[in-house]
């Protein structure tokens, strides 16, 4: 039996979805050639939480400690785009 020293396939990788409890929640689909990575496909939205729904009935302070829960490793960073966008929006100094 001869095996073939090299192949000419590319090999796509699925690296997860991880469990919403754990950080950095997404999918990257990856496409190796060998181990060269060719291809790199993000998924985001692994968190959905209904959190849409939940700020509809709440002000941005009371819907503030939701936000630290979209991204886990960036808590600070979500915070300030909750309170800063609406303040862009209305040109608040």
């Amino acid at each position: 039996m001869s095996l073939p020293l090299t192949r000419k396939d590319l090999m796509i990788v699925n690296m997860g979805p991880q469990h919403p409890s754990m950080h950095g929640v997404l999918r990257l689909v990856v496409t190796l050639d060998g181990e060269d990575v060719i291809d790199c496909e993000p998924i985001l939205g692994y968190l959905h939480r209904g959190m849409e729904k939940i700020a509809e009935n709440r002000t941005i302070i009371q819907y503030l400690p939701y936000v630290t829960r979209w991204d886990y490793l960036a808590t600070m960073f979500t915070e300030a785009i909750t309170v800063n966008a609406p303040e862009f929006l209305e040109n608040i100094q």
